[in-house]
């Protein structure tokens, strides 16, 4: 088995029929399985999948477990070597799965790969940012930025300066798109659980580099995401209470204050 893609879903039945329509038109040559977790969903997507994608394994949980517990049930049972991390609202375009995962095998060094990410429009959606310190995610606690936008803190960890035409080494990526190998994940440990959502990813990134892998953005290969399409659906309030859970977790782990952990300039 080539690639194990794992997709973490909630209420999302419609964005996810496309998202697995689209990766079974756009294998190609690639051997992969897909592994959908659906968080008790209520909106028949465990159904829809059982119906249209009976090809799929699938994880139909009794409550929402989050982001990153989700993600490592299906990652404890995926039979690939690699292993992408995707998100129920986007959709593989042409041949993207399959120049990833040759870009990772070609690229020394390389431990979590992320591509371009698109907007519906087909506009580049910001997906690379910088290691976070407390005073910009502070900021963006409070809401700041709507008043202020171009506060130079959030600018800087939000890396608005960063070119997306260029493949280059980055700190973190979003998860929405993100590819590893099984081995890497077995060396540096799964998804931090303690993460219901937000910030799991970026903690993933940075256990990566502390173990001496590169964090890629590959932009020869390419997605459509919709953007939080799951998580728009929680109570505003609960989005913040998550929010501030998540980004409190991240640093006490890893330090209010930068350290000297590459890429984070």
């Amino acid at each position: 088995m080539d690639l194990s893609i794992v997709i973490v879903s909630w209420n999302t039945k419609e964005l996810l029929k496309k998202c697995l329509t689209s990766i079974y038109h756009n294998q190609g040559d690639l051997k992969l399985e897909v592994l959908v977790v659906d968080n008790n969903s209520g909106d028949q997507t465990v159904d829809m999948i059982k119906t249209d994608f009976p090809q799929v394994t699938l994880i139909a949980n009794q409550v929402n477990l989050g982001f990153a517990t989700g993600n490592n049930q299906a990652i404890k049972r995926a039979k690939g070597e690699y292993i992408l991390l995707l998100n129920p609202d986007t959709e593989i375009i042409d041949s993207a799965l399959q120049k990833s995962v040759n870009f990772f095998k070609e690229t020394k060094g390389v431990g979590i790969l992320g591509c371009q990410i698109l907007n519906p429009d087909k506009t580049i959606q910001p997906s690379v940012r910088r290691f976070p310190t407390w005073f910009p995610l502070f900021l963006i606690f409070l809401k700041l930025p709507k008043l202020f936008p171009h506060l130079k803190a959030v600018e800087h960890y939000l890396a608005t300066d960063f070119n997306y035409a260029q493949n280059q080494i980055v700190a973190q990526v979003m998860g929405a798109f993100m590819l590893t190998k099984k081995t890497i994940l077995d060396q540096i440990g799964l998804l931090d659980e303690s993460f219901f959502i937000w910030f799991e990813e970026v903690d993933l990134c940075r256990r990566a580099q502390q173990n001496g892998y590169r964090v890629y953005y590959f932009k020869d290969a390419q997605i459509i995401h919709s953007g939080g399409q799951s998580f728009a659906q929680a109570a505003t309030i609960t989005n913040q209470v998550r929010f501030f859970k998540s980004a409190w977790h991240y640093l006490k782990k890893h330090g209010f204050t930068l350290k000297s952990d590459r890429n984070h300039k």
